[in-house]
């Protein structure tokens, strides 16, 4: 794995896309691009919200991206337009202390987020001027990392106009931190991958320190992605932060009822490695220390002895601060089963067994359900869409992503392809007209792709 992103030549006549990217840079700007920078989207086939919590999960890439054209400039302007028509235009000065605002979050907030990034890493007083125009493949708000992909692409294209160099790993740490300028306290999964993927292969992504392990899917199984149609966008909701919170507050009370240090302690992870106990025991423990009815604000306070004012300062972020009941059992249960999920995943595709394909599918299966009943975080179209491509032919299918919307991915025999596609097509999309509308850009077969990469003509 190459320490710095790739920088690769590529002839614009043979690739339509580029062609037309290229194309509308000149038409908008009146000059043409000097470089072109994409990064991918990803599909988490499983370890749902588990990376915030500091537990590796086991993504892959996707070949749906955002890819971007560029010119660098002294006009002390960064311009930024999307190929897609309802995303605004956005012009910022390069002087200007860049203001991302998290109540509105806008297209060009997130690749501002990337520049902000970038320009607080290196100390830039002055960034260089930038044209940009953005296309992006990634359907939104469907779980498959469109906001993430367009905070790297955006970090990337800061660095290199810039003149700077960071390894892929440092970029991935950089854009993992600066999204959360838009609100969403994520645990750097989407970033990991979108820059250290590989072509052919998913990846086991793991954190403090963060490195990424090949992990080679079954032969015989193919990955297919259908998106359920309810658009869910996790910055301008707070059921994702929630979440983070739930799991933040379970991880002192269970570090309490331990005798561990609690003020030190904000991950579920941390907790195992403080007892040095094993995914299993953490489950129990779950069981044993924290009761499944909601836990009030007030019982919260009490058994952590902190004041209200520490625990909304300490605990909760800037858009949960309404929230009164919280569900720590469920949360915490789910957490420590998926990250075990996660490494069962990985030791079987390492095996190589016979019966791999239908020992992922039963993981995948509890994954989704621990998703929909522990974390509720799925919804009735997704639910019904994974009982659709379970019954059209998959072995497993879940919810990825955030939930709340958005995707599924499903585990399909290769042979099964075909009939599975149709009978997903027949059963989910056909009967609605806007699901039938969406569907070519909905259900698709994915393989593992290649990560972040800037391209230069030639």
């Amino acid at each position: 794995m190459a320490a710095n992103p790739p920088k690769l030549k590529t002839p614009i006549t043979g690739n339509e896309r580029l062609k037309n990217l290229k194309q509308t840079f000149k038409t908008k700007y009146g000059e043409s691009p000097v470089f072109y920078a994409c990064a991918p989207g990803r599909v988490n086939l499983i370890g749902e919200h588990i990376d915030y919590c500091g537990y590796s999960v086991l993504p892959m890439a996707i070949e749906q991206n955002i890819l971007a054209a560029v010119s660098v400039n002294n006009s002390g302007k960064i311009q930024l337009a999307n190929t897609n028509p309802q995303y605004n235009d956005f012009t910022v000065s390069c002087s200007e202390d860049i203001a991302i605002d998290r109540d509105n979050p806008k297209w060009y907030y997130y690749f501002l987020c990337g520049v902000k990034g970038i320009q607080e890493t290196f100390g830039i007083t002055c960034l260089a001027g930038m044209s940009c125009v953005v296309d992006g493949t990634i359907p939104p708000s469907s779980g498959l990392s469109s906001s993430s992909a367009l905070v790297c692409c955006s970090g990337l294209i800061t660095m290199e106009a810039n003149q700077k160099s960071l390894s892929k790993v440092a970029l991935a740490e950089i854009c993992a931190k600066c999204e959360r300028y838009i609100g969403t306290e994520g645990g750097g999964m989407d970033q990991s991958i979108s820059f250290l993927a590989e072509s052919g292969t998913a990846k086991l992504i793991e954190f403090q320190p963060l490195r990424a392990t090949d992990v080679k899917l079954p032969d015989g199984a193919v990955f297919v992605i259908s998106n359920c149609c309810v658009e869910m966008n996790k910055a301008a909701s707070s059921h994702f932060n929630i979440r983070v919170v739930e799991c933040r507050i379970a991880t002192k009370m269970l570090a309490q009822a331990r005798g561990l240090d609690s003020g030190k302690l904000l991950k579920l992870a941390q907790v195992q490695t403080g007892l040095k106990a094993s995914l299993e025991e953490m489950v129990a423990l779950v069981d044993e220390v924290l009761h499944p009815e909601p836990y009030s604000r007030e019982e919260i306070c009490k058994l952590l002895s902190i004041t209200e004012e520490q625990f909304s300062a300490d605990l909760l972020s800037a858009n949960t601060q309404h929230v009164e009941h919280f569900k720590l059992h469920q949360r915490a249960k789910h957490v420590y089963g998926e990250a075990a999920r996660v490494l069962q995943f990985k030791t079987v595709c390492d095996s190589e067994r016979a019966n791999s394909i239908q020992l992922l599918g039963e993981l995948m299966n509890l994954s989704h359900a621990s998703c929909r009943d522990l974390y509720e975080c799925s919804c009735p179209e997704l639910d019904q869409l994974v009982d659709i491509c379970l019954k059209s032919g998959a072995v497993g299918s879940r919810l990825t992503g955030a939930g709340w919307g958005g995707c599924a991915v499903s585990m399909v025999p290769s042979e099964k392809v075909e009939s599975f596609l149709q009978a997903v097509r027949d059963a989910f999309y056909l009967p609605d007209p806007r699901r039938a509308a969406m569907e070519p850009q909905s259900l698709f077969v994915s393989k593992p792709g290649g990560g972040a990469a800037i391209f230069l003509e030639g």
